[in-house]
Protein backbone atom coordinates (compact mmCIF):
# COMPACT_ATOMS: atom_id res chain seq x y z
CA UNK A 1 0.00 0.00 0.00
CA UNK A 2 1.39 3.17 -0.83
CA UNK A 3 0.59 6.21 1.61
CA UNK A 4 1.20 10.06 0.87
CA UNK A 5 1.81 12.26 3.61
CA UNK A 6 1.37 16.07 3.24
CA UNK A 7 2.58 18.89 5.95
CA UNK A 8 0.44 22.06 4.92
CA UNK A 9 1.75 24.97 4.07
CA UNK A 10 0.87 28.08 1.81
CA UNK A 11 4.52 29.08 0.75
CA UNK A 12 6.21 25.36 1.32
CA UNK A 13 3.88 22.26 1.28
CA UNK A 14 5.45 19.27 1.90
CA UNK A 15 5.17 15.72 0.51
CA UNK A 16 6.08 11.95 1.42
CA UNK A 17 5.28 8.85 -0.28
CA UNK A 18 6.40 5.66 1.30
CA UNK A 19 5.17 2.14 0.26
CA UNK A 20 3.96 -0.24 3.53
CA UNK A 21 4.06 -3.82 3.47
CA UNK A 22 3.08 -5.53 6.70
CA UNK A 23 5.32 -3.74 9.38
CA UNK A 24 7.90 -3.12 6.25
CA UNK A 25 8.40 0.79 5.43
CA UNK A 26 10.02 1.77 2.33
CA UNK A 27 10.53 5.10 1.00
CA UNK A 28 8.90 5.89 -2.30
CA UNK A 29 9.68 9.88 -3.02
CA UNK A 30 9.57 13.13 -0.64
CA UNK A 31 9.41 16.86 -1.87
CA UNK A 32 8.19 20.24 -1.36
CA UNK A 33 6.08 22.13 -3.29
CA UNK A 34 6.71 25.59 -3.23
CA UNK A 35 3.71 28.23 -4.46
CA UNK A 36 3.66 30.90 -7.28
CA UNK A 37 1.93 33.66 -7.68
CA UNK A 38 2.09 37.21 -6.46
CA UNK A 39 -1.69 37.12 -4.71
CA UNK A 40 -3.50 34.64 -2.71
CA UNK A 41 -5.69 32.50 -5.15
CA UNK A 42 -2.99 32.31 -7.60
CA UNK A 43 -0.11 30.79 -5.01
CA UNK A 44 -3.46 28.26 -4.01
CA UNK A 45 -3.95 27.06 -7.33
CA UNK A 46 -0.50 26.66 -7.77
CA UNK A 47 -0.27 24.41 -4.47
CA UNK A 48 -3.74 22.84 -6.00
CA UNK A 49 -1.72 22.20 -9.65
CA UNK A 50 1.71 20.98 -8.52
CA UNK A 51 -0.15 18.74 -5.55
CA UNK A 52 -2.73 17.09 -8.23
CA UNK A 53 0.42 16.60 -10.26
CA UNK A 54 2.16 14.55 -7.53
CA UNK A 55 -0.76 12.25 -7.08
CA UNK A 56 -1.29 11.55 -10.25
CA UNK A 57 2.29 10.51 -10.79
CA UNK A 58 2.67 8.68 -7.60
CA UNK A 59 -0.82 6.50 -6.68
CA UNK A 60 -0.65 6.78 -3.76
CA UNK A 61 -3.54 4.24 -1.66
CA UNK A 62 -4.32 6.43 0.85
CA UNK A 63 -3.59 9.92 2.40
CA UNK A 64 -2.90 11.15 5.57
CA UNK A 65 -2.44 15.59 6.48
CA UNK A 66 -1.26 17.11 9.69
CA UNK A 67 -3.17 19.70 11.26
CA UNK A 68 -2.34 23.15 11.47
CA UNK A 69 -0.99 24.72 14.74
CA UNK A 70 -3.00 27.98 15.64
CA UNK A 71 -0.79 30.98 15.17
CA UNK A 72 -0.60 33.92 17.34
CA UNK A 73 -1.74 36.34 13.91
CA UNK A 74 -4.84 35.02 12.84
CA UNK A 75 -4.50 36.31 9.62
CA UNK A 76 -1.77 33.82 9.21
CA UNK A 77 -3.62 30.95 10.57
CA UNK A 78 -6.65 31.80 7.67
CA UNK A 79 -4.63 31.52 4.73
CA UNK A 80 -2.66 28.64 5.75
CA UNK A 81 -5.81 26.81 7.00
CA UNK A 82 -6.46 27.85 3.19
CA UNK A 83 -3.79 26.07 2.14
CA UNK A 84 -4.59 23.01 4.20
CA UNK A 85 -7.70 23.04 2.55
CA UNK A 86 -5.62 22.13 -0.72
CA UNK A 87 -3.83 19.62 0.97
CA UNK A 88 -7.25 17.85 2.05
CA UNK A 89 -9.26 18.52 -1.17
CA UNK A 90 -6.85 16.98 -3.76
CA UNK A 91 -6.34 13.74 -2.56
CA UNK A 92 -10.12 13.26 -1.83
CA UNK A 93 -10.83 14.32 -5.54
CA UNK A 94 -8.20 11.60 -6.66
CA UNK A 95 -10.86 9.11 -4.59
CA UNK A 96 -8.59 8.58 -1.61
CA UNK A 97 -9.58 8.93 1.77
CA UNK A 98 -7.89 11.41 3.54
CA UNK A 99 -6.97 11.02 7.66
CA UNK A 100 -5.58 13.68 9.69
CA UNK A 101 -3.24 13.67 12.50
CA UNK A 102 -2.42 16.27 15.59
CA UNK A 103 1.61 17.17 15.08
CA UNK A 104 1.78 15.61 18.64
CA UNK A 105 0.31 12.20 17.64
CA UNK A 106 2.88 12.22 14.50
CA UNK A 107 5.89 13.00 16.53
CA UNK A 108 4.36 10.15 19.36
CA UNK A 109 4.26 7.80 16.53
CA UNK A 110 7.50 8.33 14.73
CA UNK A 111 9.76 9.63 17.46
CA UNK A 112 8.02 8.43 20.65
CA UNK A 113 8.04 11.82 21.96
CA UNK A 114 4.91 14.04 21.67
CA UNK A 115 7.14 17.26 21.57
CA UNK A 116 9.77 16.21 19.70
CA UNK A 117 12.22 18.76 17.34
CA UNK A 118 12.54 18.50 14.01
CA UNK A 119 15.83 17.52 13.96
CA UNK A 120 14.86 14.64 16.30
CA UNK A 121 11.68 14.05 13.15
CA UNK A 122 14.53 14.17 10.10
CA UNK A 123 16.56 11.31 12.16
CA UNK A 124 13.87 8.89 13.07
CA UNK A 125 12.19 9.15 9.29
CA UNK A 126 16.05 8.58 8.21
CA UNK A 127 16.32 5.30 10.69
CA UNK A 128 12.87 4.08 9.50
CA UNK A 129 13.44 5.01 5.52
CA UNK A 130 16.71 3.63 5.51
CA UNK A 131 18.61 5.61 2.22
CA UNK A 132 15.96 8.37 2.37
CA UNK A 133 17.43 11.82 0.98
CA UNK A 134 15.20 14.49 2.71
CA UNK A 135 14.05 17.52 0.48
CA UNK A 136 13.86 19.69 3.34
CA UNK A 137 12.29 19.91 6.76
CA UNK A 138 8.56 20.29 5.33
CA UNK A 139 9.08 16.77 3.48
CA UNK A 140 10.30 15.14 6.27
CA UNK A 141 7.56 16.10 8.25
CA UNK A 142 5.41 14.74 5.06
CA UNK A 143 6.92 11.52 5.74
CA UNK A 144 6.55 11.31 9.71
CA UNK A 145 2.45 11.67 8.97
CA UNK A 146 2.78 9.30 6.14
CA UNK A 147 4.25 6.73 8.38
CA UNK A 148 2.32 7.49 11.57
CA UNK A 149 -0.49 7.15 9.39
CA UNK A 150 0.91 3.46 7.73
CA UNK A 151 1.19 2.53 11.67
CA UNK A 152 -2.44 3.32 12.09
CA UNK A 153 -3.75 1.33 9.25
CA UNK A 154 -1.70 -1.59 10.17
CA UNK A 155 -2.81 -1.19 13.68
CA UNK A 156 -6.38 -1.61 12.14
CA UNK A 157 -5.72 -4.10 10.07
CA UNK A 158 -4.25 -6.47 12.57
CA UNK A 159 -7.08 -5.17 15.35
CA UNK A 160 -9.50 -6.19 12.18
CA UNK A 161 -8.07 -9.93 12.01
CA UNK A 162 -8.13 -10.39 16.09
CA UNK A 163 -11.97 -9.24 15.73
CA UNK A 164 -12.59 -11.75 13.05
CA UNK A 165 -10.73 -14.43 14.40
CA UNK A 166 -12.49 -14.34 17.48
CA UNK A 167 -15.63 -13.49 15.81
CA UNK A 168 -15.41 -17.23 14.01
Amino acid sequence: MRVLGIDPGLRNLGWGVISSEGSRLRHIENGQIRSDGSDLAERLLSLHQQLTEVVARLVPDAAAVEHTFVNKDATGTLKLGQARGIALVVPAAAGLKVAEYAPNHVKKSVVGVGHAGKEQIQHMVKLQLPGVTLAGPDAADALAVAICHAHHLQSQRSLARVTAVSAS
